[in-house]
């Protein structure tokens, strides 16, 4: 009921839907042009950016348009939008709004650029294409069209992604199954082999000289499983084997695992998995840069972890932290260090203790932060150091999973240039 005085308009006006983020993209669209003085495609474009950004924030899963840097200069978009796995979900192209949109959208297809599902704009007109063709052309004016073309756009999954999730339903249906056999030939290794019983105790007393005492022969085991687990999604993941072959721990126990597992009973017992490898593999090779697939392979760890073993990782947490997370602890110890004891991370006398290194995101971004004469002694090396023999001494917690060290070896690598 509408009271005395009061004509309706403030009650009808809050039925309406209302759209903030777009709400926001008009009015930094004026303030572009009045400022800028160009409505040129270099000078506004910004605005959407950000919009759709915004959005990426809101949505369901983790996502956020970021710059593509897989693709050469020439061929690039102007962004991709990126769930947390760096894989791929959508496109961004802005054009000139004195150009013929459809003419543009044309020669960029001829050029070849992504056609399964990307947005063409000009600050006036945004056109959505999907699976080749053309889903949605809406009036960028019209609110609620613009609003309903980011969200079809958004929700939409590429065929690779629908081929991981299903990849990745089935690895966690699988794996126990998987576990559980590998387990049982692991006792009958420990129980009826002599060559893995004297591997085995040969890597023990390596893990006691260098982790600590307190190293079991059940850590053994829990390190081995992991590695056979792992390993293929490793060596997908990076493309390449040799280094992996390099890395002290992952040789030791590569040295293990081939005194009882190989050809048919290795095939039997991960067989279950390869579909869930070849699809890491096929990810993987979209990523641009070492530093996006660590990122990467540690969203997937994660992953495996929590079907590894469940109660654990539900009872630890386990969750990485970001590299931007990281890298704010890092700088923040480093100023509090020198405003409370007038010392840096970089000084000789400073010991740095990370309890819990897990993939080692804390120790290779401290390589990254650290100057570059002092990281290198940080780990025991010197720029003459063999790479072939690299064996950091550094001292994980028995229990933590073994690719922690072959992410700082492999970035101690990178840093010295071999």
């Amino acid at each position: 009921m509408i009271g005395k005085g009061d004509d309706g308009v403030g009650e009808y006006n809050s039925l309406m839907p209302s759209y903030p983020h777009i709400e926001k993209y008009h009015a930094d669209l004026e303030r572009f042009i009045e400022f800028g003085g160009s409505d040129n495609e270099q000078s506004i474009r910004r605005a959407f950016a950000e919009c759709l950004d915004s959005y990426c924030r809101d949505h369901r899963e983790r996502l956020a348009l970021v710059d593509e840097l897989s693709a050469p200069l020439s061929n690039r978009p102007d962004g991709t939008v990126k769930d947390s796995l760096r894989m791929a979900r959508g496109y961004w192209e802005a054009k000139d709004s004195h150009d013929d949109l459809d003419a543009e959208i044309q020669a960029k297809f001829n050029r070849g650029y992504p056609r399964d599902n990307i947005i063409f704009e000009d600050s006036q007109t945004a056109v959505l294409v999907q699976n080749g063709s053309e889903a949605m052309r809406v009036d960028m004016g019209r609110d609620g069209e613009l609003h309903r073309l980011i969200r079809v756009f958004l929700d939409y999954e590429l065929p690779e992604i629908q081929e991981f999730r299903q990849a990745q339903g089935q690895f966690k249906a699988d794996l126990p199954t998987v576990l559980e056999n590998l387990r049982a030939t692991v006792a009958e290794a420990e129980a009826e082999n002599p060559d893995y019983q004297e591997a085995a105790a040969a890597f023990l007393e390596l893990c006691r000289k260098t982790i600590g005492p307190a190293v079991s022969p059940a850590d053994v085991r829990e390190m081995l499983l992991q590695h056979i687990l792992t390993k293929d999604i490793f060596l997908r993941v990076f493309a390449e084997d040799q280094f992996h072959r390099e890395n002290n721990v992952a040789r030791q126990l590569d040295g293990l695992e081939r005194t009882f597992f190989t050809g048919d009973v290795r095939r039997q017992a991960i067989d279950r998995l390869r579909a869930y490898y070849g699809v890491i593999g096929r990810a993987a090779d979209e990523i641009a840069d070492h530093a996006e697939k660590q990122q990467f392979l540690k969203v997937v760890y994660e992953d495996f972890y929590t079907a590894y073993n469940p109660a654990a990782a539900d009872r630890l947490g386990v969750v990485y932290t970001p590299n931007e997370v990281v890298d704010f602890i890092i700088r923040g110890a480093d100023h509090l260090l020198q405003k409370h004891f007038g010392k840096t991370l970089a000084d000789d006398n400073v010991q740095i203790l990370d309890p819990a290194t897990g993939t080692g995101t804390f120790v290779t971004n401290l390589i990254n932060y650290l100057p570059a004469d002092h990281s290198i002694f940080r780990f025991g090396l010197s720029p003459s150091h063999d790479p072939a023999g690299m064996d950091l001494a550094i001292k994980l917690p028995s229990k933590l999973r073994y690719v922690g060290t072959v992410f700082q070896q492999r970035r101690v690598r990178e840093f010295l240039g071999f």
